[in-house]
Formats: C-alpha cells, structure tokens, sequence
C-alpha cells in the first residue's frame, strides 16, 4: 500500500509528533514495571484527538498513525480503543475503554468508563461502577486490573460484534507496530554504543543480520495495521492481528538477547515496550484465534487464494 497523506492529515500527525516530543524521555528515578501517562491522556483529551476517527477528512487511517506513534513513548495510556473502537461502537460512550476477555485481568480494567466484554463468541458493553474494578499487581508494563462487582452488560448483536472484534484487531496491531518500533530504536542505540572486543555491538554481521530480520517485521505490521485501517476488512484485520502477534515473540527474544543480561533489568527501558507486547500478544484469543480468522475471512470458495 502506498499512500500520501492530505495537508489536513499531514498537520494532524505532525501534530501528534510534537505532543509525543514532550512524553519521549524516560524520568531518572523510574524504575518500575510501568510508567504512567496521565498527563499524556489529558492532553490528547483536551486536544480532542481521541475523535480524529470521526472526522471525515482524517478517518480511521489518521487514528491508526496516531496510535503507532504514541505506543513508541515509554508512558501508557489507553489511546488504542479509544481512537480506534469506541468510534465504531458508539462515540458517546464514556472513555476510558478497557478490553475485558473472559474474565482474566485485562489493560486499564481498573477506572474504566466502558468495559468491552468478551465472553465466548460474544462481545458486550459494560459501565463499571466505583467499586466494580480493582488494580492488580503485574509485570506487563501496562496498569492492569480485573472486575470485581457485576455492572449490567448489554450484549451487541452478531453485525455489531463482528465489527467490534475487527476493530479491536486493527487496534491491537497498530499499537503494536508502536511497541515493536521503540523497542528496535531501543536495541539499535543500545548496540551502537555497546562494545565488545573493542567494538561496538551493531558492528557484528550477525547481529546485523538478525537486526534486519526484526526491522522486516516491525515494517510489515505496520504496513499491514494501516492497510486494515484503510479498508476496514475483516481479512485484512486478521491477517494485521496475525501478523503483528506472530511476529512480536520473535522480535522480543531477538532484541533481549542483543541486550544481553541487562535487557532483563529494570534500570534499561527495553521492558517498557516488549512487556507490554506479551500482553497484546494473548489478546482477542491469542494467535491460534487470529489464524482462524485469517482461513476464515481471507481463504473462502469466492477468494481461495
């Protein structure tokens, strides 16, 4: 896919661009498992950027770059279902969203405005009262949290489902991109300045090659997470979920090995950004789910191949 983007659409990701400039670095006495972006969330609500998707001159297109380039910051905020989802399920429901999926903890459950609930096959809408959530303790960099009360679910019919599961997949696949694209900039700075045997790291073929491997897959999600935002297919929203889920496992062992043991430590931010893929990574069913919806929205008696 190639594309060019209009001047309106231009202004908006440059605008995007200056508010992840003022998020980019990482505070000296952080050392935890996630650092939170309230401050972000705020500004981007503010702004009103988390309705871009509803603007006929942006679309869907424009919030999918929006959410890749904010998931790069070291900071979380729930940008993805917000810009993405809440758009195609309803614009007036109460932010923030939260993906809640058969009852496990889930990403930013804890003060939720709107509760996505998956159960099955089926999706419903919840509204969690004060008291209904609480945070939970994790090592995925995210703020994480389960439900604890039983707020009333409004279950959404099998169109709206459907639409609601596809955009939840476009939304899992670029924030992924994001992650996966801070994480490499994370691992090639770090292999540039690294040495060993009076070199730097990133000298070494191997390690080059393998770096490359990795820079494949992050362009690839990418690719395929704006593609499924243009077309708003089914098929194209697997095969981006698919993608991006299949690839994060081998970009995560890939890109901690370079960093050695300390990749594994809470002093270097490599965590900050693969933590939070192996939460997305078993999402919406994980990756065996996604392969199914790939043979089932995209190899059918009409298109077999």
């Amino acid at each position: 896919m190639q594309f060019t983007l209009t001047d309106d659409q231009a202004a908006l990701t440059g605008a995007i661009d200056r508010i992840a400039e003022g998020f980019d670095s990482i505070p000296t006495e952080f050392d935890g498992f996630h650092l939170p972006g309230e401050a972000l969330e705020q500004e981007l609500e503010a702004g009103g950027y988390f309705d871009i998707s509803t603007v006929p001159e942006m679309g869907p297109i424009c919030a999918a770059l929006a959410v890749e380039r904010l998931a790069r910051l070291p900071c979380t905020a729930e940008i993805a279902l917000s810009m993405l989802v809440r758009p195609q399920v309803g614009d007036d429901l109460p932010r923030p969203f939260a993906l809640l999926e058969n009852g496990r903890p889930g990403r930013f459950v804890a003060g939720a405005g709107t509760l996505l609930v998956l159960d099955g096959d089926g999706i419903g809408i919840a509204h969690p009262a004060a008291g209904d959530t609480e945070t939970v303790e994790s090592l995925y960099a995210y703020p994480m949290g389960r439900l604890t009360g039983a707020p009333d679910v409004r279950p959404l019919s099998a169109e709206e489902t459907a639409k609601a599961r596809n955009w939840l997949r476009v939304a899992c696949a670029a924030e992924m991109a994001g992650l996966m694209q801070a994480a490499l900039d994370a691992t090639v700075e770090h292999t540039s300045v690294r040495k060993q045997f009076g070199r730097p790291l990133g000298t070494f073929q191997a390690l080059r090659h393998r770096m490359a491997e990795c820079a494949v897959l992050v362009a690839g999600v990418r690719r395929l997470a704006l593609q499924a935002a243009w077309s708003g297919d089914a098929g194209d929203a697997a095969l981006a979920a698919f993608h991006a889920q299949d690839s994060a496992s081998k970009i995560t062992y890939d890109l901690h090995q370079m960093f050695g043991a300390m990749g594994m430590t809470l002093e270097m931010s490599l965590h900050l950004w693969t933590y939070r893929m192996k939460a997305l990574s078993s999402e919406l069913g994980g990756l065996g789910a996604q392969a199914a919806s790939v043979a089932n929205d995209c190899f059918t008696a009409d298109n077999p191949y």
